[in-house]
């Protein structure tokens, strides 16, 4: 087991290093002068060319491009992501630590909902395939992933908040104001997860395992879920670690829509600002947790089922 994981995280290292250098390279390859940039966005009252030679001076501008790349990611190490061109009294690593909690907090509440409503609907249409409630379950299934989470969203407000008048259109503070941009976020992955359960299971019922446990005399509902649900169940756990930082990613359209003060809305107002550190240090976190969570839960999948040790080794 411990070659197991020595192997699996050094194999991470490359990746990371990579996911690193493409970062620092497209940031650089935008046209506009990181350094004028800077200037524009702290109101300076007349850009002379003396005023920009020293911000790319102050900012190591004018180093070599392999020395500011090892520079940045060695402080990027020490977590030193620079400072916020919007708010130079800011560091990067502030503006990400005040905005993360509020996006983990909306990535977990819509996993959680993933989780509860995918799993049973998904065992039920398994169990029973081709009847009303699988034919309805599988029409809504397709609506709602050709459905863009904008658009759900907005749809939502319409109906819940401003027809309905149930629920905050907007903002935080409450369970209320997380409970729209949770199911909103979470709708596409339910969809995904209600298809990989339920195909999962089919696919099983048909093994010799299933057949042996029938000869057995064991009880169809021991067999449904201790046989095949479990067995089932082992794709889902490495889908279900790419889910995390795929929510967390992808609540950037959702948490504009709400206004929800998180990573996303965070990221978009860098993007029309040009603040590009925080746009840096934001897609460099994003390919973090990519890579993290998908070592993370490969490691708890094998622990699960040790033939992927074997198969590796």
């Amino acid at each position: 087991m411990k070659s197991y994981l020595v192997k699996r995280i050094l194999s991470a290292i490359p990746l990371l290093i990579m996911i690193s250098f493409l970062c620092f390279v497209f940031i650089n390859m935008i046209p506009s002068d990181p350094a004028e940039v800077a200037l524009r966005v702290r109101q300076t009252p007349v850009i002379t060319e003396d005023a920009i030679l020293q911000v790319r001076e102050e900012l190591g501008l004018n180093d070599p491009y392999l020395i500011r790349y090892l520079r940045w990611v060695g402080n990027c190490l020490k977590f030193d992501f620079g400072v916020s061109y919007t708010n130079p009294s800011r560091t990067v690593l502030g503006e990400i630590s005040r905005c993360f909690p509020a996006t983990f907090v909306l990535a977990m509440s819509s996993l959680v909902i993933v989780i509860v409503l995918s799993l049973p609907i998904g065992f039920f249409c398994a169990v029973y395939k081709d009847s009303l409630f699988d034919r309805i379950v599988r029409g809504i299934v397709f609506m709602t992933t050709a459905m863009p989470a904008y658009w759900v969203g907005l749809l939502m407000i319409w109906l819940i908040s401003i027809k309905w008048d149930l629920l905050p259109t907007s903002g935080s503070g409450s369970m209320k104001h997380l409970i729209l941009p949770s199911l909103t976020v979470a709708l596409t992955y339910i969809s995904t997860y209600i298809r990989l359960i339920r195909n999962n299971m089919l696919e099983n019922m048909k093994e010799d395992y299933v057949l042996y446990a029938n000869v057995r005399g064991l009880k169809q509902s021991t067999i449904l879920v201790r046989h095949i649900l479990k067995n089932s169940l082992h794709t889902c756990i490495v889908a279900i670690g790419m889910s995390v930082p795929q929510l967390m990613a992808g609540t950037i359209v959702v948490e504009n829509v709400f206004a929800w003060p998180g990573l996303g809305k965070l990221c978009i107002a860098s993007i029309f600002n040009r603040d590009y550190p925080v746009i840096q240090t934001y897609v460099l976190l994003i390919g973090t947790l990519f890579v993290v969570f998908n070592l993370l839960f490969d490691i708890i999948q094998s622990i699960a089922d040790p033939r992927l040790r074997r198969e590796v080794s």
